[in-house]
């Protein structure tokens, strides 16, 4: 009989369990002490750690090790070293405590966006003792932070671990001040929901711009897309529910909490949910929930992809990012409890991420830019680019009464009536849900919905632990000064409601209305990628990561600049795969099947010069004339390019390809699935939208 899922969950993860059961007492409380504390490691220990680690992973079957890092490439790294050391009689098995603890990779080749040149190749990667080291495809991976020769970070986790402690620090501020003296640590926590798509690798393999872009650049509407609303939440393929059955094996081995699966609502789209867990952890999770994805699909002859537009005119993919914070006794600090209007903790944890949401709503939309996250943001299955919060009925009529100092007569727990008499009656909740809201309450914590699919989660929550630690600070100083507490602590929550309630918006955000009502908000609307990344450079932004010493205005720059070339080289692939795929597929076909049906007229003539042609002549003349424009955005768009690599400045650069190669590339394609409706199926030499949607049959 199989092991259950509690016997196999977390085998492969050197995790808390292991630690007790493979270090001696002393060593593992040292350990567990000097984490909690934030105290580095001594030789000393980290060699009995990495002793005790080499051991269970050769058990493993584990032959080399890795510091697995997240450079801003937004991928993974690593570089593999096997145990071995040479001795007289041939080698051991060894791994020392140096090796654990630091590594050094060439980082000459990693974005560092200006804070290295290429000569200057030395990087460190440094241990992450708060996130389990974890054994996959036969090596000891060890999470690492990664930075420069000079100290600056070249990656993704060490300003979220900053951050982190930033948040903690502050929040122990505001709940000692209600009086929690029994709470040691709050800490941020996070569960990334992931959604994805799923299709048969060979249709895959047959389609240029999905191999070299992860999106298709051609491609007509199918005759059946996602209008019926049968595949959200529809019963699984079989192929689908295999597929899903052993990733979850794969990630509950890995002491991933994947929860939830089931259909999303475009063809062949689909949702793994994970519990909440620390956020730093949880990153690491969603990065390694990725590479399984992928990796497992090719398993079953499937492509997984991420992309957060892979199809035009079906719904993208998200990564619904819910945000909480909790404290080491168990509270959550965002739980409203049963009578939120005199719930004040609650209250102003809630106030402090409105304001620092609608201070730094530049920062939540560039933490979440991309040039393929562009494509979805706005569209009618995600949040717009205005960056807003959602409460529900509640919770605004609660702070309405706070604001005007009306009474709040609180709002009774009503069941849920089905209307027959055999179904069971429940508790009805006290407010809706709101999908289409960037930041919604949802109960006991904020659901940020506008991250891409794609993307590493670290970026957004550390801009979240950052700007809501910073309101934390900002009420701590001043409650902390108050002769009456109770007496200030009202007034800065009216003052805070006051001044920024024009961020709180509770209905369709996906309505033209919104957009106008925003803008008579003051709100900002930044659109693209490159219209929000120049925000990222204000010296407000500098100023309050460099305060916080999350990121120095160095490494900020960097990032500035690693994103806008990251935004150009990401539209010039996709130009240029375009290109290619117009001249080598889609001309050839043109010229094949106008050549058919030329012949075919000929043919026709010649038994009797009296038939009528006159369908296939009108059929000649349409594919004439959309050739003649195809070819003519063909030229265009080939110039564009060319054009592209004499513009030095990088934000220039940027701007260019968004608004002639983008939009010469979005013209092509309208062309192109025009033809692809004319010309006749055999002849067009790619698999179309319903090839691919409908690919995994059973």
């Amino acid at each position: 009989m199989a092991k259950s899922v509690p016997e196999y969950f977390g085998v492969n993860v050197f995790n808390d369990k292991v630690m007790k059961e493979r270090l001696q007492k002393d060593t593992y409380d040292e350990l567990k002490k000097r984490i909690e504390e934030a105290r580095p490691l001594d030789i000393a220990l980290a060699n009995k750690v990495a002793e005790a680690m080499k051991d269970w992973a050769l058990e493993k079957g584990a032959t080399h090790f890795t510091h697995w890092f997240q450079p801003l490439s937004g991928v993974t790294a690593e570089k593999h070293d096997s145990f071995i050391e040479p001795t007289a009689d041939g080698v051991i098995m060894d791994f020392s405590g140096k090796a654990l603890v630091k590594g050094e990779p060439d980082a000459s080749s990693f974005p560092s966006g200006g804070l290295r040149a290429t000569f200057e190749a030395r990087g460190y990667t440094a241990w992450d003792p708060t996130s389990y080291a974890f054994v996959k495809d036969g090596s000891l991976h060890i999470p690492t932070a990664f930075c420069s020769y000079g100290g600056e970070s070249l990656d993704k986790k060490t300003p979220l671990l900053r951050s982190m402690q930033l948040i903690e620090k502050q929040a122990l501020r505001i709940v000692k001040l209600f009086g929690n003296n029994d709470v040691k640590k709050v800490t941020s926590t996070v569960g990334p929901e992931q959604e994805y798509f799923l299709i048969d690798k060979s249709v895959y393999e047959k389609r240029q711009d999905l191999i070299n872009c992860g999106r298709t650049l051609f491609g007509a509407r199918p005759p059946k897309g996602q209008e019926l609303d049968d595949h959200y939440f529809g019963s699984i393929k079989k192929r689908v529910a295999e597929y899903m059955k052993d990733l979850d094996e794969e990630l509950w081995k890995l002491g991933i909490y994947s929860k939830t699966k089931h259909n999303e609502v475009a063809p062949a789209q689909h949702e793994l949910a994970p519990i909440f867990t620390f956020t730093n952890l949880a990153v690491d999770h969603n990065q390694l929930t990725m590479d399984v994805m992928k990796s497992v699909a090719y398993k079953h002859g499937l492509v997984c992809l991420l992309h957060e537009k892979p199809f035009e005119k079906v719904n993208g993919s998200g990564k619904h990012n819910n945000w909480s914070l909790s404290t080491d006794t168990g509270i959550n600090l965002l739980e409203p409890g049963d009578t939120p209007y005199d719930n004040a903790q609650f209250l102003l944890f809630l106030l402090a991420v409105v304001k620092a949401v609608d201070k730094h709503q530049d920062l939540i939309r560039i933490s979440v830019a991309s040039a393929g996250n562009d494509h979805r943001l706005g569209a009618n299955e995600a949040p717009p680019a205005i960056v807003s919060v959602f409460l529900g009925e509640e919770l605004q009529e609660i702070l309405d009464a706070i604001e005007n100092k009306t009474d709040y007569k609180g709002k009774k727990n009503t069941e849920f009536e089905i209307g027959v008499d055999f179904l069971p009656q429940f508790p009805k909740d006290k407010t809706d849900r709101n999908r289409t809201s960037p930041i919604a309450f949802t109960g006991n914590k904020f659901e940020f919905r506008m991250v891409g699919s794609s993307f590493s989660v670290a970026e957004p929550n550390t801009v979240l632990n950052t700007i809501v630690a910073e309101t934390l600070d900002e009420f701590a100083s001043i409650l902390e000064k108050a002769d009456d507490f109770k007496e200030q602590l009202n007034k800065l929550i009216v003052k805070t409601i006051k001044e920024h309630k024009r961020i709180i918006f509770n209905g369709n955000n996906y309505s033209s209305e919104w957009v106008i009502e925003a803008g008579e908000r003051g709100l900002l609307n930044l659109p693209s990628t490159v219209d929000a990344l120049p925000y990222y450079i204000l010296q407000k932004n500098i100023d309050l990561f460099g305060k916080y010493h999350i990121l120095s205005k160095n490494e900020i720059l960097s990032r500035y600049e690693i994103q806008l070339e990251s935004y150009s080289k990401t539209i010039n692939i996709e130009a240029l795969t375009a290109i290619d795929m117009t001249n080598q597929e889609i001309i050839p076909s043109i010229i094949e099947y106008k050549g058919k049906i030329a012949k075919e007229v000929k043919n026709l003539r010649l038994v009797n010069p009296q038939f009528n042609c006159g369908m296939e002549e009108k059929i000649l003349f349409k594919l004439s004339k959309l050739s003649a424009s195809l070819y003519e955005k063909l030229t265009n768009l080939t110039v564009y390019v060319k054009n592209a690599e004499n513009i030095d400045d990088i934000y220039n650069r940027a701007k260019y390809f968004r608004e002639f190669v983008l939009t010469e590339m979005n013209s092509l394609r309208e062309v192109a699935d025009e033809i692809e409706l004319t010309v006749g199926k055999k002849y067009w030499n790619f698999p179309t939208y319903a090839d691919i949607l409908y690919s995994v049959k059973y």
